[in-house]
């Protein structure tokens, strides 16, 4: 008998701590994201990159981040570009009663391929980051950092609607972002960003692309998650301080 209710225990013992579990917990929110993109050449081989972002919550009523970033870049063709660079993130808090801002400091590696399959453009990108994140104690600096190692990878899908050039073109895009280190124990995954919706060349140097952006966020205490409705509306710049224009690669943004 005693060893009958022993058993019991035992196979209970998983179920109880299931039920311990921390309920899924999603955060819908509507944001509006809206960047530059720069690529400067200054010799055959080599530019200069330059980012600068505004995401906003509840539309545009409230701040999301601030972020710029800077680097430099080696292009051996038009197709593929291997980048390295700075970029520094202002965070707003996700207390409401709270006014500071994080601090993010990011150091990255990137690399970049450009092919065509028929009349699709395919853009491929590899991108890690090493990431030093300021901790906020009761609305105050604290003094401690984390650091997590994050990689992302995109894949991104351009194509023709139309046999006019006037016309934009079609853009369907996913990234998906993991991230490693001592802290990251409920959330390796952080986030997965689709985008959908169009692109257009305002003149050889500029561009847009413009659409709707879901970006599926876990937060570190595993069962938490934001689900962001986001309006995007990133432009492109490249540009040449060279006296040759060789085909240009264009900075594929995204903080």
């Amino acid at each position: 008998m005693k060893n009958n209710f022993i058993r019991v225990l035992i196979s209970l013992l998983p179920l109880c701590a299931l039920g311990q579990t921390q309920k899924k917990e999603i955060n819908q929110q509507l944001q509006t994201w809206v960047s530059i993109n720069t690529v400067t050449k200054f010799a055959d081989h080599w530019g200069l990159i330059g980012d600068f972002h505004i995401r906003r919550n509840d539309f545009v009523a409230d701040p999301s981040f601030y972020f710029i970033r800077g680097g430099i870049s080696y292009i051996p063709n038009s197709n593929i570009s291997l980048n390295l660079g700075y970029a520094h993130m202002w965070l707003a808090p996700s207390n409401p009663d709270w006014s500071t801002f994080t601090d993010e400091n990011r150091i990255y590696q990137q690399a970049q391929l450009n092919t065509t399959f028929g009349n699709i453009s395919i853009l491929q990108r590899l991108r890690n980051e090493q990431r030093w994140q300021e901790k906020i104690v009761n609305d105050k600096p604290s003094g401690d950092w984390r650091f997590t190692n994050r990689i992302r990878y995109l894949m991104s899908f351009t194509f023709r609607i139309s046999d006019k050039k006037s016309w934009p073109q079609m853009v369907l895009s996913d990234e998906i972002l993991l991230h490693f280190g001592e802290e990251v124990i409920y959330n390796t995954f952080d986030q997965n960003r689709f985008f959908v919706g169009i692109k257009k060349n305002i003149n050889p140097k500029w561009s847009y692309d413009f659409g709707y952006m879901n970006v599926y966020q876990q937060k570190y205490s595993g069962y938490q998650y934001d689900m962001n409705h986001t309006i995007r509306l990133f432009f492109y710049l490249s540009t040449s301080i060279r006296k040759k224009t060789p085909s240009e690669i264009e900075n594929s943004g995204d903080e």
